[in-house]
């Protein structure tokens, strides 16, 4: 957790000096990457309380790492012989584990995160030696062990990532989804990224990804993903992270509202500890995005991108539609001092356009601008009244 997900690659194969003077100077000499694999206990792992954190963010999936690079699986894998959390460590199924609590307390679809390939694999290195002409690796521990998830835990999103520099025919991507969504137990509900080998990514899949921390700030024509961190600086915990490395709850909304107004998801990643905790930091969070969402979430949920993404002549206000009630709704970030707020982009109707604040019972009073644009009046309230405290929405009905 000093080095984080990334320290075996760091340390082992980049041998960085800060990792490497770590090490050194806190672990015994000859001490292995798999000697940590007794020191991750996960004694605190409760996947009840998991999953009711997950619950109270008002996020509607979750996907857990079932693999990283370092090729540790969480679950007994019959192909990850003696590296997995059931042999070592843990001595738990902990996908399994947090799958039916998940499944038992919430109405989230459970999704697994899976990394094609591995850093160290010596069989990977063969094929890499052999320009992906042998297909070893994904023969005997990839393929398998993807097939293995999908039929023992039945997840709803498979998120594959880390292609190795491969390309899809080495690692039969094709092969595998033709099976995942004609044949397996979840052909009717999966739902896959798009990292299925090089050239794949941002091309072809379910949900585009493009990048890690993607988020394009207009439209895509393509259903896409933005999958961020918390920790600006990490994927998985770090024991020595500063306050300053977390984005906070106000970021994070911008995120949220910035990405869904051009047609995007959020999948917001927290790094939960060795001993198995999600982080209090992270846990308070994740409330407070369900918080906001509590208020606004009709603006979020079940919404398509407007014509406009986001507002002409007021920074900061994003536009979604709800189409089941033919509302726009603009999501203001920022409270003007002025109390009023204009908005260059919707064409309002005298007598027939309503101009209300998520959270305040009264309607608002508005001011149509020529052709196109609206002035809003907006309440004077205190801070108990105000109906939450990162960014408002104004719902927006009979607009042109």
């Amino acid at each position: 957790s000093f080095c984080s997900i990334f320290c075996r690659w760091y340390w082992q194969k980049e041998k960085r000096e800060p990792y490497v003077k770590f090490m050194e100077a806190n672990y015994p000499p000859g001490f292995s990457y798999e000697d940590f694999g007794p020191l991750f206990t996960a004694e605190f792992f409760d996947p009840n309380q998991w999953a009711d954190i997950l619950k109270a963010s008002g996020a509607k999936y979750v996907v857990l790492t079932s693999k990283h690079h370092e090729g540790f699986t969480l679950w007994g894998s019959k192909y990850s012989w003696n590296w997995n959390a059931v042999d070592v460590g843990p001595k738990r199924d902990l996908v399994a584990e947090l799958a039916t609590s998940v499944r038992n307390r919430t109405d989230l679809h459970f999704g697994l995160y899976h990394s094609l390939f591995e850093w160290f694999n010596p069989l990977f290195l063969e094929d890499a030696t052999n320009v992906f002409k042998t297909r070893k690796f994904p023969n005997s521990k990839s393929l398998p062990e993807l097939y293995e998830i999908v039929t023992r835990y039945q997840p709803e999103i498979i998120w594959s990532d880390g292609n190795g520099n491969a390309p899809d025919t080495y690692w039969n991507s094709t092969g595998f989804l033709a099976w995942l969504y004609n044949d397996s137990p979840v052909r009717d509900t999966v739902v896959t990224n798009d990292r299925w080998g090089v050239g794949s990514i941002c091309t072809h899949g379910g949900f585009y990804t493009c990048s890690d921390r993607y988020n394009p700030g207009h439209l895509l024509p393509h259903k896409w993903e933005n999958c961020m961190t918390i920790d600006k600086r990490s994927w998985g915990y770090r024991r020595n992270a500063q306050l300053d490395d977390y984005l906070t709850t106000e970021d994070l909304v911008k995120q949220l509202v910035e990405t869904v107004s051009c047609g995007g998801n959020l999948l917001m990643n927290i790094g939960p500890t060795h001993d198995g905790r999600i982080a209090v930091i992270f846990e308070e969070r994740l409330r407070q995005m369900g918080a906001w969402l509590k208020v606004n979430g009709g603006a979020i949920y079940g919404t398509k991108p407007w014509r406009a993404q986001n507002d002409t002549v007021t920074p900061e206000v994003w536009y979604t539609f709800s189409p089941k009630e033919g509302k726009v709704n603009a999501i203001f970030l920022n409270w003007p001092v002025s109390g009023t707020l204009e908005l260059g982009e919707p064409q309002a109707k005298l007598g027939e356009t309503q101009v209300k604040l998520i959270g305040y019972k009264e309607l608002l009073k508005w001011v149509a601008l020529g052709e196109k644009g609206i002035v809003i009046a907006l309440p004077q309230l205190t801070l108990k009244q105000l109906p939450c405290q990162w960014g408002w929405t104004l719902q927006l009905t009979d607009i042109n």
